[in-house]
């Protein structure tokens, strides 16, 4: 009866206690004896399911907030041209560098963010390089010669530019049906390019292109930054080490070139200092550690195309009958770019 009454005991207990020992215990043990914790069941389709969703909520938002960086951008050419009416191209850049490190010191000073650490402040210098200060300067003294038309769809190729250095910098290697689509928007943007410039290729063009390489250049090295630090930070800090250069920028320029204060050239300063330097690279960094340079970069193909329509409506320039048959063909070569 003891037997039974013990055996009985020590099946009907489910539970244990952290306590309980790891070995089995005999049968017959005694009923008071502690007992093993009965193994946790795992559930493997519930931690998959939680980490798919995990990752489509990751890629969704790394997306949405590289589009927004591309929205900032694409206003980016119509914000120059307006500033481009009351100051030269030399103290635009640098007075909108310098405002735009203000911005971005008084955040860092706001967080009490620490100083980069040695082994990013190469990458930080490509950052001011290419972000900074080359495309800035190369594009602003192109549209002294280019609509911002043309120069928007020149840079359209920079997807296919900054996916091209990304693969070389890092160890991502895209598909080939990746490459395909991004190949295929390039060439769309391209002759969309030479059809809207009759054929042939404007004066301003050498800057663009220079532009492209050290735009895509500055992206791909905030990209990688990015993972290690926020997005924001990247891009505050390459502005702050560059206000020494910036500064005395500003001050060449503003000794050399007119300025005449107008509504529209202090509101395409204010823009191209806070949303473009600023506000555009921040998201634009964030969205790219989440989603990776080379499919963040393919979404600028729609870049050119907004860009258009920002300069019919603040600039009143006259958009091709072509732009629409190109914006189709863009946003097909983005759907199948973020399929890859």
């Amino acid at each position: 009866m003891r037997a039974q009454n013990s055996a009985t005991s020590a099946t009907s207990i489910a539970v244990g206690t952290p306590d309980s020992p790891t070995a089995d215990a005999p049968t017959g043990v005694r009923a008071d004896a502690p007992a093993r914790p009965a193994p946790a069941r795992p559930a493997p389709a519930r931690a998959a399911t939680g980490t798919a969703g995990n990752a489509r909520a990751r890629t969704a938002s790394g997306t949405a907030l590289a589009a927004l960086g591309v929205v900032a951008f694409s206003l980016t050419f119509p914000a120059t041209a307006w500033g481009l009416e009351g100051f030269g191209p030399w103290s635009f850049v640098s007075v909108r560098s310098v405002l735009a490190a203000l911005i971005a010191g008084a955040f860092l000073l706001a967080g009490r963010v620490p100083l980069p650490s040695r082994e990013h402040w190469a990458g930080l210098a490509v950052v001011v390089a290419g972000v900074v200060v080359g495309f800035p300067l190369l594009t602003t003294l192109a549209l002294t010669t280019s609509t911002t038309s043309h120069a928007a769809v020149v840079v359209g190729l920079l997807p296919l530019t900054t996916a091209a250095l990304s693969a070389l910098r890092t160890d991502v290697r895209p598909s080939r049906r990746f490459w395909a689509a991004a190949v295929a928007g390039a060439a769309v943007v391209l002759v969309f390019t030479l059809a809207e410039s009759g054929g042939s290729l404007s004066a301003g063009d050498g800057f663009l292109f220079g532009a492209l390489l050290a735009c895509a250049a500055g992206y791909t090295e905030g990209g990688r930054l990015a993972r290690a630090m926020p997005g924001w930070q990247v891009i505050g800090w390459a502005l702050v080490l560059s206000l020494p250069l910036t500064l005395a920028g500003s001050a060449l320029g503003l000794a050399y070139e007119p300025v005449r204060l107008t509504a529209h050239a202090l509101a395409g300063l204010a823009w191209a200092a806070a949303g473009s330097t600023f506000l555009g690279l921040y998201v634009w960094y964030r969205g790219m550690a989440e989603i990776g340079a080379p499919r963040a970069s393919q979404l600028q193909l729609a870049q050119p195309l907004l860009t258009l329509v920002w300069s019919v409506a603040l600039l009143g320039e006259r958009l091709s009958p072509a732009a629409p048959a190109a914006a189709c063909a863009v946003l097909v070569c983005i759907a199948l770019t973020q399929r890859a």
